[in-house]
């Protein structure tokens, strides 16, 4: 461990003066992704069961099968890969003992979000179901300090994520699940989401697919250029609760591809080029020790509070996937998130140290 830190001071030195601040932050997150297949591609094993496979092995092997580790992985998540993690630092390859752990207890949703927005476990946040989230979350700080007001955001495939941020209590407006996009005033392209999304398959009742809200999201952001934005996709935690294999990939390797587009937009606008970090994880853990419970995760599913963590922008040195051995836990996020835009974040309930690594 001491050698860990020696090896990062010798990393920061170089650039302890006149870096780049980050300006703009864009949070990402995709459910229940595990990082099993984050950090070694498709499992053979599931991808080979036909409990699982949707009865098309065959497609699964001939997108996503390397013999060869790096290369499977890279198939999965192209961009991940060849660019974030280049540029970027990636957390949680558990198979080098480099650890990312949920804090709270229960491993679902609504309390692994609220962990990631407020640095903070509320233990009382046991539930999905749990009403409107009390506690002050990162966009809430964000939306009071001078220079951000009115400039923040956030667009989720799940329906909760409006008593997980609270609109009406933060300020931050948020478009989840089958709400219109625009508001009162949407541009062209949202009128046509809005028809699009009425008009769509709900295969879930609390969730949209995923890709109406990336075209929502990337609408909002190259027409109404927010300095924070967060974006929640779905579908990685909805195909694997219906245990289709082929699909949870498929959303997987999608939402990779929307992480390209995401980052080419920004490094072309002039406001964000640059000076925009993006950081990127996920809620929850899932399954692997039973290969039955690849599915499922929660307080029965003894290894669904490992996660994984990647951030990549001006002032985060390119540390690429870290291999040192180490433990960082999801309610270092949000103070991570302040500190990268040069705050700190306060609020009522106490608030957990940033990731001082991801930090330049």
């Amino acid at each position: 461990m001491k050698q860990f830190f020696c090896v990062l001071a010798i990393v920061l030195i170089p650039f302890l003066s006149g870096a780049q601040q980050t300006e703009n932050l864009i949070i990402i997150t995709t459910d229940g992704f595990r990082w099993q297949e984050l950090f070694g591609g498709m499992d053979p094993i599931l991808a080979a069961d036909k409990a699982y496979n949707q009865k098309d092995s065959l497609r699964i092997f001939s997108r996503f099968w390397s013999e060869d580790t790096g290369e499977r992985r890279k198939k999965l998540m192209p961009f991940f890969w060849n660019t974030m993690a280049s540029h970027g630092q990636v957390y949680g390859n558990r198979w080098l003992g480099n650890k990312v752990e949920v804090s709270n207890p229960y491993r679902i949703s609504y309390p692994g979000y609220s962990e990631i927005m407020c640095g903070y476990v509320d233990t009382a946040i046991n539930s999905n179901r749990f009403p409107d989230n009390p506690n002050t979350t990162i966009l809430e700080f964000f939306n009071q300090q001078p220079g951000l007001k009115g400039k923040v955001a956030a667009f989720g495939a799940w329906g909760v994520f409006n008593r997980i941020l609270p609109e009406q209590k933060s300020g931050v407006p948020v478009v989840a699940a089958y709400e219109h996009f625009g508001g009162k005033n949407p541009t062209p392209n949202e009128k046509l989401l809005n028809t699009m999304l009425d008009h769509s398959h709900r295969a879930w009742p609390e969730e949209c697919f995923d890709v109406f809200t990336h075209y929502g999201a990337m609408e909002y952001l190259k027409t109404r250029k927010p300095k924070v934005l967060f974006i929640g996709y779905g579908e990685t935690d909805e195909f694997a609760h219906g245990r289709e294999y082929r699909s949870y990939l498929d959303a997987a390797n999608r939402v990779d591809g929307w992480l390209q587009e995401i980052w080419d937009f920004v490094q072309s606008d002039p406001q964000y080029r640059n000076r925009t970090t993006i950081l990127f994880t996920t809620d929850h853990g899932r399954g692997d020790k039973t290969k039955s419970k690849w599915n499922a995760h929660g307080t029965s599913v003894e290894d669904s509070h490992e996660i994984w963590f990647a951030a990549m922008g001006p002032n985060t040195p390119a540390l690429g996937e870290v291999k040192t051995e180490g433990l960082l836990y999801q309610k270092q996020f949000a103070q991570t998130m302040a500190k990268l835009m040069g705050l700190t974040f306060r609020a009522e309930h106490p608030v957990a140290e940033e990731i001082r690594s991801v930090i330049r």
